[in-house]
């Protein structure tokens, strides 16, 4: 201890400048700022720091005593200074880590009082420094009215990210991640802020991808089934046993035969015609229910526009894509795709452009072997996102317009942008729009977090007048192709725009578009979101859909579960009232026990042996039962599948069962015998 105690003390004075003085504390730099509104909190820091100077100051001073002994007395010096020392340096901590947490409390207070809930002005949409300047007369001019900070007083305190006065300007400024927060926060208006609502409804309302009713049937009905790459490459091997069908674990891909590249294409091509062959499930289950607007999943066929993996859909997918226009183009329904975010036209890497246009070539070949007629054909786009901004928008506008021009006409034809909640607002993409003939998908989710403050406040008021959207109409009809729109909302008491791009299970009300618009709503609960509008604004179609019962459905071949059955469970058999009979003869009695036991769960088994299974044709399966028991309640996703097995921790048999129930009985007896009963 005295060895490193010596270290530490030569380390630092090696460090030192000649002209320091030794009996300082050696500190690190603070420089703190002043205000007479902060004169407690200043002065409470500065006692705080002088705490600090006292202990570094004993510990260097016990550190300096230690270095100057010599001899046996020296060394018991410095075994107690060094305790000393150590003791001090402990206390030093705990100091810091109760000054960190009352920095913390003091921040939370901060935050609390700010004007979470005060309510819009006619400045609010005003220039930020006008604003400002407004603020700071008004209550310097009128010091009795109490008025909650604004964004000058922020600014000035340097909270939530201030920076302080600027002392080349006059107002004060601040980051724009804190005015975002504490403005466009807690206090902006609701995401829909008009009295009109879009009804007598006659346009088509529509999900993405996913029915939850169906993707939780057994077996389930879905669109997306995919594999990870590993799998496609271990699929290459011929398996073990190639008569008979694939096991996870008795009949793998057998990995010390040859390699077969074909055997890989064709496992992942299976898994497309699979997701192909559920579409026309789902369709039939739409079209029942009033839902004729479906947006395909990109992943339907996995892996087919990848660099080494990928493949063409025809011609093994050609006739099963036929099947699923022709019952799209019976029904009158609408097909679209919406390409992931990394297919982005404005990237300046050579590679992503490469990876982006196979992948719209892919989306473009799916929807062509639609075979789709005339209207319903030119219906089905392809939603893109202009993606990242890569430092200079006009540079991204450029490469944008070059790898356009670059592809192939029926891509072109299927193209359409819509405006994210990241980078490019509708302000950004209407022009580029109009220049090259693109549509555009008016988002209003997203055009609630990322506008133009200059030329459209936030929310859907604005953003429905006729001087834009007829504007965005136009770049619709231009190409002869039906308007579409998307809404969402943010989940209750999100606040950052981060938080904010989450949607929302479910949404509350339909935005102020017209009213024949076809609205794809992008919510979690998918058609469950399209069924809540319907029941509250009584569209087409709400009388069909019925409350589920929890845990049961009758459109599966199940078997009846036994409340349903109508029969009834027996009641524990009992053995023997004389407990010293049986007693006497313990043995005999166990084994009748058992025997009862047995022939009991025997009888349960034939019972439930002879319960029936629901029968149910493949036309019928999944869509709903006789009673279209098919809309599950907010939050109660679990109804979708059977209820839970629970141990029944109650059931006793053998000798165990046999002893407790002796225990049982004598403690009756007693309290009889006790009450005198």
């Amino acid at each position: 201890m005295a060895r490193k105690a010596g270290s530490v003390s030569r380390q630092v004075s090696k460090t030192e400048a000649p002209d320091q003085n030794l009996e300082e504390p050696i500190r690190p730099q603070v420089h703190l700022r002043r205000s007479n509104r902060h004169l407690a909190q200043s002065q409470k820091m500065t006692d705080e720091e002088d705490e600090s100077r006292e202990i570094q100051g004993k510990i260097l001073g016990i550190r300096r005593e230690a270095d100057s002994g010599t001899g046996t007395e020296a060394a018991e010096d410095v075994q107690t200074s060094s305790k000393e020392g150590l003791r001090l340096a402990i206390e030093g901590l705990a100091q810091m880590e109760r000054r960190l947490q009352r920095a913390t409390k003091r921040q939370k207070l901060k935050v609390e009082e700010t004007h979470l809930t005060e309510t819009l002005d006619e400045d609010e949409y005003k220039p930020r420094d006008e604003v400002a300047t407004a603020g700071w007369k008004k209550r310097h001019q009128n010091p009795g009215v109490s008025k909650q900070p604004d964004d000058q007083d922020r600014a000035e305190r340097g909270m939530f990210g201030g920076e302080g006065l600027d002392p080349n300007q006059e107002a004060p400024v601040a980051t724009e991640e804190a005015l975002d927060v504490v403005e466009r926060g807690a206090a902006r208006p609701p995401p829909v802020n008009s009295d009109y609502l879009p009804l007598p409804w006659r346009g088509r309302l529509g999900y993405a991808c996913l029915n939850t009713y169906l993707r939780s049937a057994k077996p389930p009905v879905f669109s997306s089934r995919t594999c990870r790459m590993a799998s496609i490459i271990d699929h290459r091997y011929p398996l073990a046993d190639p008569d008979q069908p694939e096991h996870a674990t008795k009949n793998r891909p057998d990995k010390s035969k040859a390699v077969d590249h074909e055997l890989g294409v064709r496992f992942v091509q299976n898994l497309g015609l699979q997701n192909a062959a559920d579409i026309v499930k789902m369709l039939r289950w739409n079209d029942k229910y009033g839902i004729k607007f479906m947006r395909l999943s990109s992943e339907m066929f996995p892996f087919a526009s990848h660099v080494e993996h990928g493949y063409k859909l025809a011609p093994f997918a050609s006739n099963i894509l036929a099947e699923v226009g022709r019952v799209a183009a019976e029904l009158g329904h609408r097909l679209t795709t919406h390409p992931g975010q990394f297919t982005q036209l404005g990237s300046p890497r050579k590679e992503v452009i490469e990876a982006s246009v196979r992948d719209l070539a892919y989306h473009d070949e799916m929807l062509s072997l639609l075979q789709l007629p005339g209207q319903q054909d030119r219906d089905a786009v392809m939603i893109l996102h202009m993606g990242g901004v890569y430092g200079d928008k006009a540079a991204t506008l450029d490469r944008f317009r070059a790898n356009y021009a670059q592809l192939s006409q029926s891509i072109k034809n299927r193209l359409v942008l819509e405006n994210d909640d990241v980078s490019w607002s509708v302000h950004d993409l209407l022009p580029i729009c109009e220049e090259l003939s693109i549509p555009l998908v008016l988002d209003y989710h997203h055009h609630n977090i990322i506008f133009d403050s200059s030329q459209c406040r936030e929310g859907t008021w604005d953003i429905s007048q006729p001087e834009i959207m007829n504007r965005i109409t136009a770049t619709w009809r231009r190409k002869g192709i039906t308007q579409k729109m998307h809404y969402s909302e943010p989940c209750p008491g999100a606040v950052t725009p981060r938080d904010r791009r989450k949607h929302s299970p479910r949404v509350m009300t339909l935005p102020p578009c017209p009213p024949d618009m076809d609205l794809m709503i992008e919510a979690k609960d998918k058609e469950q979101a399209v069924f809540e509008l319907m029941r509250t604004f009584k569209l087409p179609g709400f009388e069909k859909i019925n409350d589920m019962v929890p845990h049961e459905r009758f459109d599966e071949p199940r078997a009846v579960p036994r409340a349903a059955s109508g029969t009834k469970s027996k009641k524990k058999l009992k053995t023997g009232a004389n407990v010293k009979r049986r007693r006497a003869a313990h043995e005999e009695d166990v084994a009748e026990v058992d025997d009862e036991a047995t022939a009991k769960t025997e009888d349960t088994k034939a019972e439930v042996t002879q319960i029936p299974e629901v029968t149910v044709t493949a036309l019928e399966f999944g869509m709903g039962g006789p009673e279209n028991r098919v809309y599950w309640p907010p939050g109660m996703e679990g109804w979708l599948r059977p209820r839970k097995r629970q141990a029944n921790k109650n059931i006793k048999s053998g000798k165990r069962g046999l002893e407790e129930e002796d225990e049982e009985e004598e403690t009756g007896e007693n309290l009889e015998e006790a009450e005198g009963i």
